[in-house]
């Protein structure tokens, strides 16, 4: 079956230090998305400039719809500076005022979202109250049937209580790494053990599958009240940007396709470490991991 998949939020040039790469948490996951065999799409925001008209020449390489790429007429396409540690681990100058600081629910955009079988969105691209509300309006509009994919992707400050709460009512799924769980324990007064925080999380909140990412340790996931522990596996790791992108298209394809739990960690993992073993956050996949999820 052909899934429709849909990434909803940021899209920007991480100016990294080797040079500008196309970038943005919802954008990564939905070329992940499609490199896995998705048809797939971003609802973004871009600006009248080179930046922007160089994202919509990417994406129409790829077959993004183009009606989905808004273009602002005064702000900028947005960029985020960023620094690698020796580890190979991002830090993120998130630049403000922004073309996707403004998205709009427009009716192309409620009309792709209602189509799709997943749709995947975070809380960066809710920082400003335009774009929440468009975020927020998009979601009502899906499918009932369709996974509303909620990744964290806590940045900066760039983001609060009543957001997170928010999405989380919308979300069906969510994803989290290993620093994001303590600060959402905090904030919400979860629990402090790991299984016990996401299982309130499961019991609060309208999901049905959890992911908690833990870089090399690998990743923890819930589904209906079973567990899935993956220990990850070495890798020679060249920078880990759209590392976690990519694990949320495989574990969001792989729940379409029925996978079970077990088999949905290790893919994931299997996918995120082969962009780890890349620069950049959208390199090309090997062509027999991308077999692995035809069909």
């Amino acid at each position: 079956m052909n899934y429709k998949i849909l990434g909803l939020g940021e899209v920007l040039w991480d100016l990294l230090p080797t040079g500008p790469a196309l970038g943005g948490a919802p954008a990564n996951f939905a070329w992940h998305a499609r490199t896995l065999g998705a048809t797939a799409g971003v609802i973004t925001r871009v600006g009248l400039d080179a930046w922007g008209a160089e994202i919509q020449k990417r994406f129409a390489a790829v077959a993004f719809p183009p009606e989905l790429v808004q273009v602002d007429p005064a702000a900028p396409t947005g960029t985020v500076s960023v620094r690698m540690s020796s580890a190979g681990v991002p830090d993120y100058t998130i630049h403000e005022g922004v073309a996707w600081d403004f998205l709009a629910a427009t009716p192309a955009a409620r009309a792709a979202v209602g189509a799709a079988d997943a749709v995947g969105f975070g809380s960066l691209a809710q920082r400003t109250p335009a774009a929440r509300a468009a975020v927020q309006t998009l979601l009502a509009a899906t499918s009932p049937a369709a996974l509303r994919v909620f990744d964290l992707n806590l940045r900066q400050h760039y983001y609060d209580r009543d957001t997170l709460l928010a999405s989380l009512e919308r979300a069906n799924v969510l994803k989290l790494n290993e620093a994001e769980l303590p600060i959402l324990v905090e904030l919400l007064g979860l629990p402090g053990e790991t299984r016990a925080a996401l299982s309130a999380l499961a019991a609060a909140f309208p999901l049905r599958l959890l992911a908690l990412t833990r870089g090399p340790a690998g990743s923890l996931l819930w589904r209906a009240g079973e567990w899935s522990d993956h220990p990850g596996a070495p890798v020679r790791v060249v920078d880990t940007v759209g590392a976690g992108d990519a694990f949320t298209a495989a574990l969001v394809l792989g729940e379409l396709q029925g996978r079970s739990l077990a088999e949905l960690n290790s893919l994931a993992n299997t996918v995120a470490r082969a962009v780890c073993a890349q620069a950049g956050a959208t390199p090309p996949l090997p062509a027999e991991l991308v077999r692995q999820f035809a069909g």
